[in-house]
């Protein structure tokens, strides 16, 4: 989403030199630094082989192993949170994973004499919601609008809609709503700035 052209194209529009005109375009060039990073890193990955939409953001994560491995869908968020690409991850569109959480796509075979690392890839489909600190282990899914509660730690993959919390991660009684329409990049304050003012 930290896209420029995409928020130019977009952007609220207020009568000029108006208060809500001059409150708008005071947010703009305060965060237009902010913007520039995030637009940045996002083109770093890109350039070493990852897949990533320009309507993305991409926070400072920690991102190892060979980038090629990392797909991006748009309008979904990343932040502080640390991949290890030893295998895909593939994140959909309007996906939003909080600071702290932790994809791991490799473990060591303790089974094994030599130790041997095992690796799978993470999938996280559409709209799903990944809480702050939570961890995914290597071979999970996480179906489309499913939340993954605050520090949980997820061994097996998790059906569209379902929420999940706890070490490790158990189903909860409710589900979320089929139908869902938020972009969870419109709520960082960059965007804000030029999408609503």
């Amino acid at each position: 989403m930290a896209s420029l052209k995409y928020l130019w194209s977009n952007r609220a529009k207020f009568p000029f030199a108006s208060n809500a005109f001059n409150r708008a375009w005071a947010k703009r060039l305060l965060l237009f630094g902010r913007l520039l990073k995030m637009n940045r890193r996002r083109r770093k990955l890109v350039n070493k082989g990852a897949d990533i939409d320009n309507r993305a953001e991409i926070g400072i994560a920690k991102i190892d192993g060979h980038k090629h491995r990392l797909t991006v869908g748009g309008f979904s968020f990343i932040g502080r949170a640390a991949i290890v690409l030893h295998a895909n991850v593939t994140i959909g569109s309007y996906v939003c994973i909080n600071d702290g959480v932790e994809l791991l796509t490799a473990s060591h075979d303790v089974t094994d004499p030599a130790w041997a690392q095992v690796a799978s890839e993470i999938i996280i489909e559409d709209y799903a919601w990944i809480g702050q600190g939570a961890m995914l282990l290597p071979g999970v899914t996480i179906g489309r609008g499913a939340v993954v509660g605050a520090r949980a730690v997820v061994t097996k993959s998790v059906a569209a809609g379902a929420i999940v919390a706890g070490n490790p991660a158990v189903v909860l009684p409710k589900t979320r709503s089929e139908e869902l329409n938020y972009n969870p990049c419109e709520f960082l304050a960059t965007n804000r700035a030029w999408l609503v003012g």
